[in-house]
């Protein structure tokens, strides 16, 4: 299994690299591997919700039990463990790989951002849906604007962090 793991990531960098080539002098590569990684678990995340949303959740009220949502945001709910495990899994490996962090606080401090990534999801969605009343699907889209402009710099300066300023 980890051998196949392994050249999974060898191959998905050989495409990212390969692509890269034509941007080599305009942006620095580990800002590509972010854009594409990040684009790819964008796309991801707005199918996965489309799918939820109109057919899984027919856009209808979701009763747990204990708790009834919206089908836009119950769709929110249970595409983000599948969403934060394929953006983590290709933050550590594909993008961020030259970070001297370690792989369990990476994940804390990835948690910790996707918190507020939840938190700023859940306020627009509230937000744009329920009083702009602006369609889910194009609501989650403009969500999605705000949300990679804050994941991207968080990520970037805090949870894959490069450069450690040795203690004195």
């Amino acid at each position: 299994m980890i051998i196949f793991l392994s050249s999974l990531r060898d191959f998905i960098q050989q495409i990212i690299n390969w692509f890269y080539r034509p941007f080599k002098r305009f942006i620095p590569p580990e800002t590509f591997r972010y854009a594409t990684t990040g684009g790819f678990n964008l796309v991801l995340d707005i199918f996965l919700y489309f799918i939820f949303y109109n057919f899984i959740f027919q856009q209808q009220i979701v009763h747990l039990g204990f708790v009834a949502m919206g089908a836009h945001i119950a769709a929110f709910v249970f595409v983000f463990p599948i969403t934060f495990t394929s953006g983590f899994l290709l933050a550590k490996y594909i993008t961020f790989t030259s970070s001297p962090i370690r792989g369990r606080v990476q994940l804390f401090r990835y948690a910790i951002s996707v918190g507020g990534s939840i938190v700023l999801n859940y306020v627009l969605l509230k937000l744009l849906v329920e009083q702009l009343m602006i369609w889910p699907t194009v609501s989650k889209m403009i969500t999605t604007v705000f949300v990679v402009t804050y994941s991207y710099l968080i990520q970037r300066y805090y949870t894959f962090k490069t450069h450690i300023i040795p203690k004195s």
